[in-house]
């Protein structure tokens, strides 16, 4: 049984998926998206979520830990730099995996895999989507409570222009 293995082994030995996941990583930190199979998505978001949520915080300590999985120092000066300021407020779900369909030569599922925060596209609805109105319940009384004030306000400058 396989209780809460989240690893997904990819038929590969240890030490080729250990590298293959660094690579992975490194090229998803420094071009934002890249293109993969399915299940090296999937595998490569449970292996650089934690690395992300060390990224939020600049110590050596972290540092050294995402240096032992990424082994790469560019990989490293953009996750602590520019990747870092974009997901400090951002709680968990740094990644997104969009499925593209069957690949021509095998037919494998293929998969983007993009760092949340930096796709413009999606960035732009969710600025208007902050500023939209709720339709719970209560509207009526806000509505009504405008009306009141803007009535108040129409009296007051009747009264103004009449004196």
């Amino acid at each position: 049984m396989r209780h809460g293995v989240k690893l997904n082994k990819l038929s590969r030995t240890a030490s080729h998926r250990k590298a293959l996941m660094s690579n992975l990583a490194c090229e998803l930190i420094s071009h934002k998206r890249i293109t993969t199979t399915l299940a090296k998505a999937k595998a490569l978001r449970v292996y650089v979520e934690p690395l992300l949520t060390r990224g939020k915080t600049d110590s050596t300590h972290n540092r050294r830990i995402v240096f032992s999985y990424l082994q790469d120092k560019e990989a490293i000066k953009e996750l602590f730099g520019t990747i870092s300021e974009k997901i400090a407020t951002r709680p968990g779900g740094y990644t997104r995996i969009i499925k593209l369909g069957k690949r021509v030569g095998d037919n494998a599922e293929v998969a983007l895999i993009e760092l949340v925060d930096f796709n413009e596209i999606y960035g732009k609805t969710e600025e208007k989507a902050a500023a939209k109105k709720t339709r719970r319940a209560g509207g009526a009384k806000k509505k009504a409570e405008e009306a009141t004030e803007t009535k108040a306000a129409d009296t007051a400058t009747e009264e103004k222009s009449a004196e």
